[in-house]
């Protein structure tokens, strides 16, 4: 097997989002864009941090939901912060890390530091991190780093 690649449906405005994307993320890179003889963007590739990605501009009747996320792993607080801004912008903030882009994608942006808490073999920390976490909207290291060593 080659790989397992996610494909994305946006509703017309396929060519705006990975342009988005290429624009948050320092790394992308946008591949073969396939076009109806109009000219109009059908389906295209993309690469996010090293992953393929396909889209389709399908239409209306299939709609991002939250049940798909895209977790960017982030090693410091600056990160998570530019980020949460660029994903945002347009978007819509939600709770525990995560949010919706302008296209209506969710997205968990979360600190690595705030993954090994939670591997902390106390219950009792893990339990301080996770009751802050769910305080949150964007995840801010100072209140959970409090919050782990009590």
């Amino acid at each position: 097997m080659r790989a397992i690649v996610p494909s994305l449906w946006f509703d017309g405005n396929l060519e705006e989002a990975i342009t988005f994307y290429a624009s948050v993320f320092p790394d992308a890179k946008v591949g073969d864009v396939f076009r109806q003889p109009d000219g109009t963007a059908v389906s295209a590739d993309f690469e996010l941090a090293g992953h393929r990605f396909a889209a389709i501009n399908g239409g209306p009747q299939f709609p991002f939901t939250e049940a798909v996320s895209f977790v960017v792993e982030c090693e410091s607080q600056d990160e998570v912060d530019e980020y949460w801004a660029a994903l945002t912008d347009g978007g819509q903030e939600s709770q525990c890390g995560w949010l919706k882009d302008r296209f209506g994608l969710s997205w968990q942006v979360v600190p690595v530091e705030f993954l090994a808490m939670l591997q902390d073999p106390d219950p009792a920390r893990v339990q301080r991190v996770v009751d802050v976490m769910m305080t949150q909207a964007k995840l801010d290291l100072g209140p959970l780093r409090a919050a782990y060593d009590g």
